[in-house]
């Protein structure tokens, strides 16, 4: 039996990940800042691109009717490159770039007040005592040393020995200038752990020698744990005499350096505003963070087959148009991806916008992924480091998409309002006869929701709410 060759016709459905496709699926996951710095870099190497001049810049519709196109050259029977395709494809990019359409409904965003203020540090605090309190110059550069070596809470990172070498310095006189240090304001500064913090604070307010004095030397650790009966029986006092030493510890500070270092605000710029135009609420971008690109009218006249162009530059040209036109329509659609899941949030979390997180619906990224028709990775992309300005407040975009807990009314309840549930709960407590988890499960089994003790300690556990013994301790 002969082997005879045959041609077959098929038809087959094949998903290729093209280089465009690439970069559009890389640019959904990054924030403004980090979009904004990669556009201002292809800017840089690619000259094709270009940011629309300030000047220039008009609402949409003032652009729409005063900007017109250039009349490009009648395609020649000897043209090679399909211009005509781009044309039809990218013609709205062309001339304008992308430019955000923001709804006519909404006058204005909504506010974002910056309060930025300089401080002294507390490096800086402590160089300027340093300088007033001795001329010794040997002092001043250990001093320096040990002021270089604390942490944000004003305790000491480094030991003896480690400071000793960098000078290298005697021991002794690392001592000495350590002694001095802690010395200085704040009390408690340059100290090697908390105790030695709490009894240098101790000290300075004069009471060494004292029931609290004693408990911060011996019996640290017991206190920590809150056994307040346990110091009592081993310092032979009542519990009420007790009680006033360790009110005294309570006021001292255990991070004296953290008012000087103060945890820098972070403020965050959302990527979408969610305003209520009306009865319903719509979602806008906030795209001033990003450059409003477009192709250069000066490069792409090099594509004109009218000039005279070697053909490397004209190749060179179209291959830097190109890529141009396809990062313009990349960073659309990844604006428009994420115009469609703001939507989609807002249609599923109406009532957490209305009135609140009491009313924060279960969310999972499949039902937004269905109901935008899209892959639920996709939607995971596009949640990643963005931000919404709501009615309720600034939140993750991620925020949104919670489990549910079933509920005998037949609605799922998201695990935010349960913990919120739970915080409630607590808070409106006897402090006296504080509720144990297995209580909070019949309170909200009142309510009508179905959960664990081991789930109710694993919440309160993440809400940083001590058990109930320890909570009647601290009372």
């Amino acid at each position: 039996m002969g082997i005879q060759q045959k041609l077959h016709t098929k038809l087959v459905q094949k998903l290729v990940l093209t280089p465009s496709l690439q970069q559009a699926i890389k640019l959904l996951p990054m924030s403004t800042l980090e979009l904004s710095d990669l556009l201002n870099q292809e800017m840089v190497e690619n000259p094709m691109l270009e940011e629309v001049p300030t000047e220039e810049l008009q609402p949409v519709e003032a652009a729409a009717t005063s900007e017109k196109p250039e009349p490009e050259p009648p395609a020649t029977k000897n043209e090679t490159w399909d211009d005509q395709d781009y044309e039809y494809f990218f013609g709205d990019y062309l001339d304008e770039g992308y430019r955000p359409k923001a709804p006519q409904e909404i006058k204005e965003l909504p506010p974002i007040e910056n309060t930025l203020s300089t401080s002294s540090s507390l490096s800086d605090h402590l160089m300027w005592q340093l300088s007033m309190q001795t001329d010794d110059g040997l002092m001043k550069e250990i001093g320096a040393a040990i002021i270089g070596n604390l942490d944000d809470d004003g305790y000491l990172v480094a030991s003896f020995d480690e400071l000793a070498a960098m000078g290298p310095w005697p021991i002794e006189e690392v001592e000495r200038a350590l002694v001095l240090l802690q010395s200085f304001d704040p009390i408690g500064v340059a100290a090697r752990d908390l105790q030695e913090c709490l009894l240098l604070q101790l000290r300075h307010a004069g009471l060494d020698d004292t029931p609290a004095e004693k408990i911060v030397t011996e019996h640290l650790r017991l206190l920590q744990n809150h056994q307040v009966p346990e110091i009592a029986r081993k310092l032979g006092l009542k519990i009420e005499e007790l009680k006033e030493h360790i009110e005294i510890i309570r006021h001292l500070d255990p991070k004296p350096g953290s008012r000087y270092n103060p945890t820098p605000s972070q403020y965050v710029i959302p990527d979408v505003y969610i305003a209520k135009v009306d009865d319903q609420f719509v979602a806008l971008l906030n795209e001033d963070g990003l450059p409003q690109m477009r192709i250069s009218p000066v490069y792409r006249r090099l594509l004109d087959k009218n000039t005279e162009q070697s053909d490397e530059t004209r190749a060179y040209v179209k291959d830097k148009f190109r890529s141009a036109l396809w990062l313009i329509k990349s960073v659309e659609q990844r604006q428009k991806t994420i115009h469609k899941v703001a939507t989609s949030i807002i249609h599923f979390q109406r009532d957490f916008l209305e009135h609140g997180i009491e009313h924060l619906r279960p969310l999972v990224l499949r039902d937004v992924a269905n109901d935008i028709g899209m892959h639920e990775s996709t939607v995971s992309r596009v949640v990643t480091n963005k931000y919404m300005h709501t009615p309720q407040g600034v939140f993750e975009m991620k925020y949104f998409f919670h489990s549910g807990i079933n509920s005998s009314y037949g609605e799922s309840v998201s695990s935010v309002t349960i913990k919120q549930r739970i915080r409630k709960i607590i808070e409106n407590e006897d402090p006296r006869k504080p509720l144990s988890d297995s209580k909070i499960v019949s309170i909200l089994q009142g309510e009508g929701l179905e959960l664990a003790r081991r789930t109710i300690a694993k919440y309160r556990e993440e809400l940083k709410i001590p058990t109930s013994n320890q909570r009647k301790v601290l009372y």
